[in-house]
């Protein structure tokens, strides 16, 4: 069954958006350094113009993240399934990352609003090891939402 089928169904799809939203949460809030200082202001900032704008995002995201994911999961399923897919992604997170980046990347040149543009352009260059970072609790979400 492809992964679409388990996490986009009207029953499931908005916990994986809640949880999701809630990985975003935890990974802005481990950063340190500045980079991480940097990365929460950014966040912050997001939030304070739009509220609402991660859940709106993440929710709009999710299918292309979904279709992004499909390779691997069906990579996962024909290995046998012998670890959490969790895991199994975090053995190729780079790859993993890279694909989930290219949804934002060209979300990012349709246009949008212009401060959380100008804010994704600023951190794009460190987004890949953010999301490297994050692909093991992606994996999780992905984990607690198939049967």
């Amino acid at each position: 069954m492809p992964l679409h089928d388990h996490l986009l169904t009207a029953e499931r799809r908005p916990r994986v958006v809640s949880d999701c939203i809630h990985l975003i949460d935890e990974e802005v809030d481990r950063k340190g350094g500045l980079s991480g200082f940097a990365l929460k202001a950014a966040f912050k900032a997001v939030k304070a113009v739009k509220p609402g704008f991660i859940a709106e995002v993440t929710d709009g995201l999710l299918p292309e993240w979904v279709e992004k994911l499909e390779a691997h999961f069906a990579r996962w399923e024909a290995a046998g399934k012998t670890t959490s897919f969790g895991q199994f992604c975090a053995r190729d997170a780079a790859t993993v990352a890279e694909r989930l980046l290219e949804v934002t990347d060209a979300r990012a040149r349709k246009g949008g609003h212009r401060t959380v543009l100008a804010l994704y352009e600023k951190l794009r260059s460190g987004a890949k090891e953010h999301v490297i970072a994050a692909v093991p609790g992606l994996g999780r979400v992905v984990d607690r939402n198939i049967p």
